[in-house]
């Protein structure tokens, strides 16, 4: 792909330095963004010329070529948000005046509803936590590590830049630091209180500043390590380990509250979202399921005999 323009460069840095993005949300925009200007350079600009050059009229041939290649519309609608905050990014450096993706449509996505696991099938993947390593320690790991994603909605980063030294007090009260450097303050179960006590008794001596330490105590586990921790539990749980991801485990997490009476505007916070529209997502889980529940319960409702 082509080479990212000085123009790519600094609004890299941007959001790194404004916005306090991951490592990997700012590769994300860096693979987007080359593959942008790797389509300029096919209709004959080069990398800081689509900068300058770039009109609407090309955007939306762009958006076009997407579909052609048969990328999702999740993924278009992706790339589009990603040119647009680039485009809006070099209006306020006045190096454009105007954005040229300012009246393109995103791609329909239509309506996904997140995944999550039933009540039941959470309490057996807990007890496989507990007991569904041959490693007492992977035991520890996996038990604490399922209670925190459970028990407090936490993304996978949120949890593995955990610290050892975690804050643990009679309210169990922790401080997570999320998306966007955002940080709140949110409760955990005493289960899972116990299960952390447990795992830095037993890690004390490896004196690594993470809770969950990798294969170097100087490192935290990494995403690849905990999804096969994961996926040991899944088998020993008798769940098909294709239905599970700790995203999987925050969805859960958020619709079991949402059943259970909890407010959305608390959801939201619990959850880190900046925006509402993002957390009344799950009010449509629980729609849906209201609606099977009376198609298949009530007795004017149309049945396989209609």
């Amino acid at each position: 792909m082509t080479s990212p323009s000085r123009h790519v460069e600094a609004f890299l840095e941007m959001l790194a330095a404004e916005r306090n993005a991951a490592l990997q949300t700012r590769a994300a925009y860096e693979t987007d963004l080359r593959h942008f200007t790797s389509f300029m350079a096919s209709q004959g600009l080069n990398a800081e010329d689509a900068v300058m050059q770039a009109e609407s009229g090309l955007v939306e041939a762009y958006m076009q070529s997407l579909g052609k290649d048969g990328l999702s519309a999740r993924t278009a609608a992706r790339r589009l948000a990603c040119l647009r905050q680039f485009f809006q990014f070099c209006v306020r450096e006045s190096w454009r005046k105007d954005d040229p993706t300012a009246k393109i449509e995103s791609p329909s996505l239509g309506l996904v509803l997140p995944k999550f696991l039933t009540e039941a099938e959470i309490e057996r993947l807990l007890e496989a936590g507990t007991r569904g390593h041959e490693d007492p320690r992977r035991n520890l790991v996996s038990r604490a590590a399922l209670e925190l994603l459970y028990s407090a909605g936490l993304r996978i980063s949120e949890l593995l830049n955990l610290p050892a030294r975690i804050a643990l007090s009679e309210s169990t009260m922790i401080p997570i630091r999320g998306k966007g450097g955002r940080e709140r303050l949110i409760p955990i179960s005493e289960k899972a209180r116990d299960s952390i006590l447990a795992l830095q008794a037993h890690d004390a001596a490896l004196r690594s500043k993470w809770l969950f330490p990798g294969r170097d105590p100087q490192r935290h586990l990494t995403r690849q390590g905990f999804d096969k921790i994961l996926h040991q539990c899944a088998l020993h749980a008798g769940i098909d380990p294709a239905r599970l991801s700790p995203h999987v485990l925050r969805h859960s997490f958020a619709t079991h509250l949402l059943e259970r009476g909890a407010d959305l505007r608390a959801l939201q916070t619990l959850l880190g979202h900046a925006d509402i529209a993002t957390t009344q997502l799950y009010t449509h889980v629980l729609q849906a399921r209201l609606q099977a529940l009376v198609e298949t319960h009530h007795p004017l409702a149309c049945n396989v005999d209609c």
